[in-house]
């Protein structure tokens, strides 16, 4: 399997509906054959189109090619989204690190938090989730590459954290996410995904009552089919759809490429 690429680029802009619903069609195609290389039912892979920086009018199309979710990294650009959209049926995902004065906002609008990373922050969500009578789907995010530059629990502190969980009622675990190695190395990204697999399974025999660690999500535009092979459940997917962004990965996720 280590012979699956990794592209971290040449997305070309999706500028039209028909754009969009073409590379639309292309992921979920490469999203069905990744999992025949793994022999794995492609219902079990959940495809989470990303927008940031995608602009509302492209999202409106995305819409309109059958896309119910979406996913932002930043949490203003997420609120404003949701605010300037709430015609449409969609489900926002923050899928991006989180600081604790703005749990406010991500308990008002939200579907899902897929950062969850420390217990302050999870009692800071707790809160306002009851305070607004909501519940909240939650990732715990895991730093699987070991890199100081990103977000995310150590792999070995996983269990301790875990058992915590459970003390906040709103929160409801549903697995474990990663963003692996920024890298043109299929075999290092791999390794990143493999632990991850390795490790949710491990955890799965230690899960206290109230957490669910059925999904991994792992896997962007650039690898998303190596974290399949790998055994992801969510693919977030931003650039395959969308088109290049015209910052770089840097402004969005710590440690990334100039």
């Amino acid at each position: 399997m280590s012979a699956t690429p990794v592209s971290h680029g040449g997305f070309p802009q999706a500028r039209s509906a028909e754009d969009i619903a073409r590379n639309l069609a292309a992921v979920r195609a490469r999203i069905v054959a990744a999992c025949a290389r793994a022999g794995r039912d492609p219902a079990e892979v959940r495809l989470l189109p990303v927008s940031k920086t995608v602009e509302e009018a492209r999202i409106r199309m995305a819409h309109a090619a059958g896309l119910s979710e979406f996913g932002e990294n930043k949490v203003q650009e997420a609120r404003e989204k949701a605010e300037a959209m709430a015609d449409l049926p969609i489900a926002w995902s923050v899928i991006g690190h989180l600081q604790t004065n703005k749990a406010k906002y991500v308990a008002r609008f939200a579907a899902e938090f897929q950062a969850l990373d420390s217990l302050k922050l999870a009692e800071a969500l707790d809160r306002r989730l009851q305070i607004e009578g909501r519940s909240l789907d939650v990732f715990v995010q895991i730093n699987s590459s070991g890199e100081a530059s990103k977000y995310g629990l150590a792999p070995e502190g996983a269990a301790a954290f875990l058992r915590e969980l459970p003390a906040f009622s709103a929160l409801k675990v549903r697995g474990l996410m990663t963003l692996a190695l920024f890298s043109a190395d299929a075999l290092r990204v791999r390794a990143c995904f493999r632990l991850m697999r390795e490790l949710r399974d491990r955890l799965r025999q230690e899960t206290p009552d109230g957490v669910a660690l059925g999904d991994l999500s792992m896997g962007m535009s650039g690898d998303y089919e190596l974290a399949i092979e790998e055994g992801a459940t969510v693919v977030r997917v931003g650039q395959a759809i969308f088109g290049a962004r015209p910052l770089p990965d840097s402004y969005y996720w710590p440690g990334g490429a100039p």
